[in-house]
């Protein structure tokens, strides 16, 4: 296909690439500029999905599913639902942890521009055959071919750096243990020893007519108990305190109990 030939698109095609590129522009600033995690992770989710339109649009139907399954479908949403759940707050990522990151980031910007300027002007300036030659026997058969021939020995040098980096993921997360982990044994004899709560915690929610994981558990007395909810959960300030509405609950309970119990025995006298 000549150079010429490969210029001239559609309006169509003009009109779909200048909307979802705009979009994906945006979406790629918003991921940097967002002041909160999971706005970022949004935005770099609905940037994911307008490249795999643009995967789709061009032909490449394996890449463009991947990119919605894989990408945007499993990791993007697993990452939004762990930060979701952790809580992340906008000072938390804001902190800047290591010393000239920020310079880091700019430097390896700046020269991610250069490789990308060099390789879009290399695809201008070179003839190449375009995707009907290259999909003539299927996408997915194409694909394969070229990644088990012509590119298998780059397919090979990314798979062991995935591996090399899932190794020192778990090495850095990996912590050395010092001393011998004691038994469950040892730990209630522990317990016993320094008069802490012998028996096994209680569940949140219970006594409060409630099994939320946020709303403490009540002491036979009517009392919260702090030791049912979970440490963060309390340091957040995120416990609900129901229990003046649950010991309302159980006096209406028992009230409604009485006056049953007593219409019971007057119609048995009755009798």
């Amino acid at each position: 296909m000549s150079l010429l030939a490969a210029s001239v698109t559609s309006t169509g095609e003009a009109v779909q690439f200048w909307i979802l590129g705009t979009v994906a522009v945006l979406g790629a600033l918003s991921t940097v500029l967002m002041k909160k995690a999971v706005h970022s992770a949004l935005c770099l989710a609905a940037t994911m999905i307008v490249l795999a339109v643009f995967y789709l649009a061009n032909g490449a139907y394996f890449l463009g599913i991947v990119q919605i399954v894989v990408y945007t479908g499993a990791i993007m949403m697993l990452f939004l639902f762990v930060v979701m759940l952790v809580g992340v707050t906008a000072a938390d990522s804001l902190k800047e942890t290591l010393k000239g990151q920020r310079w880091l980031a700019a430097f390896a910007a700046l020269g991610f521009g250069i490789l990308l300027i060099a390789g879009i002007g290399q695809a201008g300036i070179s003839q190449f055959n375009g995707l009907a030659a290259a999909n003539s026997g299927g996408n997915v058969q194409g694909l394969a071919a070229l990644i088990f021939t012509k590119y298998v020995f780059a397919f090979e040098i990314t798979g062991a750096l995935l591996i090399t980096a899932t190794v020192g993921a778990m090495l850095l997360t990996h912590r050395e243990r010092t001393e011998r982990a004691s038994t469950q044994r040892e730990l209630a004899e522990k317990r016993v020893r320094e008069n802490k709560h012998v028996p096994p915690l209680p569940a949140p929610g219970v006594y409060a007519r409630h099994n939320a994981v946020d709303i403490p558990g009540l002491l036979p007395d009517g009392t919260p108990s702090e030791l049912t909810v979970n440490k963060t959960l309390r340091e957040r300030g995120q416990i609900r305190d129901v229990s003046q509405e649950a010991l309302d609950d159980l006096k209406a309970l028992e009230q409604r109990s009485a006056e049953r119990l007593g219409r019971d025995r007057e119609e048995e006298n009755a009798q």
